[in-house]
């Protein structure tokens, strides 16, 4: 017992000693700094073997360098999930205000992370943890990554297609699961292409410089190797090459490999072609300090652009010049102030479908006012043409900023062209288009369509539970239209992955209130009453659709369970009555956020290339309470 207490009392005196020391060495840098030091970060990393995360710190520290009133812990598990969680814990008894945290266990880590939460603002990096409980997330889109890395496979390979080896991070992750998904769906594509072999390395290149060594002394036939980071692409470039396989291509992610480096590794055809995987480390300090200092505007996730290297990109991007590109911006914005002009925003709305786009509106033209940000408006009335023709008058105008909602996701090719040969950054609010070329947007500021999917089916399995087997109807919005799209991808994700739910059938509309009650009509003339549940992608058609219920004789949100996305006021309105159970939030209030990216954007800071809103789930019982406080 003696021994124990003697060891009890030694651990709180190393953390007492290493606080003292730490207080120290803020107190004296931000003495030498000639600033007191406002904020201290704290940097948990689940390793540092992988480059990826050097690079990320190093990201970090240079930012934080930049300022005078900010100091920085780092800490580094060694691929302990265990001790990361007491990393966490640590940082937290040292009196950071604010955790920056990259995982490679989110599901071990969530309840830290969800601690953390509860005390100070959360920056998650990299890995989403399990839930929601995190202040911002700045990662990638990993399952875009591997698609386009597929596709670029597929390219490479040409017609007569090959075999390939897939060499994944470590087993389980999130990330993993991601590119893995995305690069099999690309090449699911081409029917004469052949996935011989997968090994997990662990995001290691000697890791994966020993499996594909042992792999080829007794298989040759071998086209390609794509792995999931550069690391990993590295070693299997030595594998193959120590096996004298030498005309074998090898695509990697990630773009910051610390020993050589995207472009040499290509120039020396050691490989084909990567993807970068930004750490965000940079835009991780700058929202910090946004978070800290109660900033308007601040997203709930952050997603960073992936672009494509290859022998024949590499001279473009090296020729670039962002430094004279965010001069030109700073000197315009700075002209604009001599001169005593305002910012000038032109924005095409799509058209006015529904309350929660009346509420965008307002939003937009509000947050502009207080921005003193010069708004030219104008509204396509769900006419693609006219909305063409407003982004076409905007570009002739010269505006500073173009955003738009587009009414569907293609189609939009010819005028992004004419905007960027123009130089105009474009915006898209609320909606995403599906283009050959995404560097023809600047950013995309809206909610995560599939998410809102995924959420409502999950709180549809999480209420319908046992033995019996429930048919759902399903109302789509504009079809083609982001929305649609992907409130049906995450929906039907997450159903199939439940054998008690069956979507009966699905039925398209403009969004709007009429729509829906006619979509409405047609299914129960079809189906009677043989269907449970009614799943709206929009709140107006959800009513619509309520009042169709009422009028055939049944009791919406008791003989069958309507659950519908926006969570308007009208929706909470109609939860508190018991018609309808469950709404999911799709946030319409994108002014602040579109009037920082503006702003951001004529300060030539480069902005994310998606920033998703923050947003919740509201059943009947939490209508009741947040229904005086609904703003929309």
């Amino acid at each position: 017992m003696m021994r124990r207490s003697l060891w009890s009392w030694g651990k709180l005196f190393v953390i007492a000693l290493l606080c003292i020391l730490i207080w120290h060495y803020i107190q004296g840098s931000g003495r030498e700094a000639g600033n007191d030091v406002r904020y201290l970060i704290g940097v948990s990393q689940p390793n540092l073997s992988e480059p990826w995360r050097v690079v990320m710190n190093d990201e970090i520290r240079k930012e934080v360098e930049r300022r005078g009133d900010v100091r920085v812990i780092f800490t580094d598990a060694a691929q302990s999930s265990s001790q990361q969680a007491d990393d966490v814990k640590n940082l937290l008894e040292y009196g950071i205000d604010l955790l920056i945290v990259s995982l490679d266990d989110p599901v071990a880590l969530t309840p830290t992370i969800s601690e953390a939460y509860r005390k100070i603002p959360v920056i998650v990096m990299g890995r989403g943890v399990t839930g929601y409980d995190y202040t911002l997330y700045i990662g990638t889109d990993n399952e875009m990554i591997g698609k386009k890395a597929g596709e670029f496979a597929l390219e490479t390979l040409g017609p007569a297609g090959g075999s390939m080896i897939e060499v994944e991070g470590l087993k389980g992750s999130p990330s993993v699961e991601e590119r893995s998904k995305g690069f099999r769906e690309a090449l699911a594509e081409s029917s004469n292409i052949e996935i011989t072999a997968t090994f997990n390395a662990d995001w290691q290149r000697d890791k994966a410089e020993d499996l594909l060594s042992e792999w080829f002394a007794t298989n040759r036939g071998v086209d390609l190797v794509f792995a999931h980071n550069e690391a990993m692409a590295l070693g299997a470039y030595r594998a193959a090459h120590h096996a004298g396989l030498e005309n074998i291509d090898i695509i990697g992610i990630d773009g910051v490999n610390s020993e050589n480096g995207s472009f040499k590794l290509i120039s020396e055809n050691r490989l084909t072609g990567t993807f970068t995987s930004p750490t965000g480390g940079k835009e991780a300090v700058n929202y910090a300090i946004d978070i800290l200092n109660k900033e308007k505007g601040i997203p709930k996730k952050v997603i960073l652009r992936s672009q494509k290297i290859t022998a024949q990109t590499e001279l473009s991007v090296k020729n670039s010049n962002p430094a004279k590109d965010r001069s030109d911006l700073e000197k315009r914005e700075t002209k604009k102030q001599d001169e005593g002009k305002s910012i000038v925003l032109g924005f095409a709305q799509v058209g006015t479908e529904s309350s929660w786009r009346l509420a965008n509106t307002k939003s937009v033209i509000a947050a502009a006012k207080e921005a003193g940000i010069e708004l030219l408006y104008d509204n396509a009335e769900q006419s693609q043409e006219k909305q063409i023709d407003i982004i076409r008058r905007f570009i002739k105008q010269k505006v500073d900023v173009i955003a738009f909602s587009p009414k569907t996701e293609t189609g939009w090719e010819d005028v992004l062209q004419e905007a960027k040969e123009a130089g105009i950054p474009v915006i898209l609010s609320d909606r995403e288009v599906n283009v050959s070329d995404d560097t023809l947007w600047t950013a995309y500021i809206g909610s995560d369509m599939i998410d809102e999917g995924r959420r409502a089916a999950r709180w549809l399995a999480g209420e319908l539970t046992g033995q019996k087997r429930y048919h759902i109807v399903e109302l789509q919005g504009t079809e083609k239209s982001a929305p649609a799209v992907g409130r049906k991808k995450g929906f039907e994700e997450v159903i199939r992955q439940h054998d008690n739910f069956e979507i009966l059938e699905s039925y398209s509309g403009d969004y709007t209130f009429e729509d829906g009650k006619e979509m409405m009509k047609s299914a129960l003339q079809k189906h009677g009453s043989l269907f449970d549940v009614v799943y709206s992608h929009n709140d107006d058609m959800a009513l619509g659709a309520i009042q169709a219920i009422e009028e055939y004789g049944l009791h919406p949100g008791k003989d069958m369970v309507i659950i519908s996305i926006d969570a308007t006021r009208p929706a909470f309105q109609t939860m508190v009555t018991g018609k309808l159970n469950m709404a999911v939030e799709c946030n319409p209030l994108l002014g602040p956020q579109l009037m920082k990216a503006v702003r951001d954007l004529m300060e030539g800071k480069e902005l994310p290339m998606k920033i998703i809103t923050s947003e919740g789930v509201f059943s009947q019982e939490t209508a009741k309470r947040e229904l005086q406080n609904r703003e929309f």
